[in-house]
């Protein structure tokens, strides 16, 4: 079986495309899909097909869109009492990474993150790339749960991009992206990452002029856009271009990797692994694994803020501690002051900054 929910939701067996029938049906199995091998109860189901509407019956309805997809499998010579079980309070869909899209996509990603090579890095991320057919979800978009996967999975797919393009810089391809930065700073000019990789790529193909054109460009669209200063990275890379310092394919490297973790050995031996973070406005909220901050009502700890984006930082348990990732959210993620252009591990007392917001860790078990 083949799932594929990186555009319309389809689901193919051989090759074969199977009829998952009406609206309410794809509804079911789209959430089935996105919360794989985790119960899905009958009252989220239900929320998601008539939102706060649903009938008395919702119950048996759903009963009969399940068996329906059960059927559907079956017909397709899939052992369905296997693949779609009904587990109380609702049901399950087991289903393995390798059989969905989404679940290829990640990794994919996660194996280029861990290649050893930036050549054998970039064909990891251009396979996860290679994953998506159109928008996520295409079909289902307006729904709750569907906005809400797609927005996650969507800067998930920013990230790989960019990684993938770090990834060909580093391996000596620098010519060969400059159009495709191009292009995507001209269509999304407020994610400054690509004009860091817009800059350095020109620098390092000997257009230095160009190079400082791009910098002095985004400069103008963030301060006129967003009344804010390029960060860190971008300043990084423009004063070693404005002293003609060697930005060599070593420096890139190390910027790529840097993407995956930015781990000191004394991070290491601090690194938490769970902990209370408590907020300014008087929330404490546990960490011990993924933790999503953003503006959204969805995330994890939501922020009623103009200048945070609707999903705007992660914390996720690596394997050396928690880490926060900012999410390329438009205003940045603020770590001791300082404006964060990679992965940050945390630590007891260590203090964040999103929006107007802070957030002070404390380690309740020793890293």
């Amino acid at each position: 079986m083949d799932v594929r929910v990186l555009g319309p939701l389809r689901v193919l067996a051989d090759g074969r495309e199977l009829p998952l029938g009406g609206r309410k049906a794809r509804i079911v199995f789209a959430m089935l899909v996105v919360h794989r091998r985790r119960v899905v109860s009958a009252g989220a189901l239900a929320e998601a097909v008539w939102s706060a509407e649903s009938p008395a019956t919702f119950a048996t309805s759903l009963q009969v869109s399940v068996s329906n997809l059960r059927k559907m499998l079956r017909d397709a010579g899939i052992e369905s009492a296997d693949v779609l079980r009904t587990v109380q309070p609702g049901y399950v869909l087991d289903l393995a990474e390798s059989d969905c899209d989404v679940g290829r996509f990640e990794q994919a990603r996660s194996a280029g993150s861990l290649a050893a090579t930036p050549a054998d890095a970039a064909v990891h991320y251009r396979r996860a790339l290679a994953e998506w057919q159109g928008d996520v979800l295409a079909d289902l978009r307006g729904l709750s749960f569907a906005d809400t996967f797609a927005a996650a999975l969507d800067e998930e797919r920013w990230h790989t991009l960019a990684a993938r393009i770090e990834a060909d810089i580093a391996s000596g391809r620098a010519a060969r992206v400059i159009g495709e930065l191009t292009t995507l700073t001209n269509d999304f000019p407020l994610r400054e990452p690509f004009w860091v990789q817009l800059a350095t790529a020109l620098y390092l193909t000997g257009r230095q002029s160009d190079a400082l054109e791009a910098c002095r460009r985004v400069r103008r669209i963030l301060a006129h856009e967003l009344a804010v200063d390029p960060g860190p990275q971008l300043l990084l890379v423009e004063q070693r271009i404005l002293r003609q310092e060697t930005l060599d394919l070593g420096v890139v490297e190390e910027r790529r990797q840097s993407r995956g973790s930015t781990v000191t050995e004394v991070d290491v031996l601090t690194a938490a692994r769970s902990g209370l973070l408590h907020i300014s406005d008087g929330r404490t909220v546990a960490v011990s694994g993924r933790i999503n901050i953003g503006r959204a009502p969805d995330n994890d700890i939501p922020l009623n803020d103009p200048k945070v984006s609707r999903y705007h930082a992660r914390i996720v348990q690596g394997h050396r501690g928690l880490v926060i990732k900012d999410l390329e959210s438009t205003n940045g993620v603020f770590v001791e002051d300082e404006r964060l252009d990679a992965d940050a591990m945390l630590y007891h007392g260590i203090e964040i900054r999103i929006g107007s917001t802070t957030m002070t860790f404390e380690e309740t078990q020793p890293g």
